[in-house]
């Protein structure tokens, strides 16, 4: 059960803040029944959820360090060339990654669409709408909970995850200090 002032992510609206846990005075509210009123953090909007809801997926937003530990495995995700033959096909692809609620999936997403569309510039092509729209919607889930999280502003997470992934070094372990208690050559 969340708390009031929790922050969650609610189905495919992204990061809510959980303002109140009440019973709701409405003819259409089952008697007795617990709801969650959630506020978007990024749009204006009041939603009013059951406590027991199973039909939308909600969970608590990740910590500081799932964050960082996943922009920092940004590089590692794989990238995946995706083509179909209708555009319900492809749609349904993107859909599954944003109903997946799996940030790796969001990145994999976004990824893949920023790799397509630097391939569409090259041949002076433009990206697709449905492409435009999924690469949207994953990347608004994805920096809505990085910003949230990390308390920064959301049009500020694109340059935090390039800067923090700048500073991080290429080297290999082989150039990291040998940790292995062993004695090195001593001369």
């Amino acid at each position: 059960m969340f708390e009031i002032g929790d922050l969650i992510m609610y189905g495919a609206r992204g990061v809510c803040r959980v303002e109140e846990i009440t019973e709701l005075d409405w003819s259409s509210a089952e008697h007795g029944r617990k709801y969650y009123v959630l506020n978007p953090l990024y749009k204006s909007d009041r939603i009013y959820v059951p406590i027991d809801n199973d039909k939308v997926y909600m969970r608590p937003v990740m910590s500081k360090e799932e964050i960082l530990a996943m922009i920092d495995s940004m590089p590692e995700i794989e990238v995946e060339d995706r083509k179909a033959r209708s555009i319900q096909q492809l749609a349904r692809f993107y859909q599954a990654a944003i109903d997946s609620h799996e940030c790796a999936d969001l990145v994999k997403l976004t990824k893949s669409i920023h790799r397509k569309k630097a391939a569409a510039e090259k041949q002076n092509k433009q990206l697709g709408q449905i492409d435009i729209r999924y690469m949207q919607h994953a990347e608004d889930l994805l920096f809505g909970e990085i910003a949230a999280v990390l308390e920064i502003p959301r049009d500020s997470v694109v340059d935090f995850i390039d800067a923090r992934l700048g500073e991080m070094p290429d080297d290999g372990p082989e150039d990291k200090a040998d940790d292995s208690g062993e004695d090195q050559d001593e001369d």
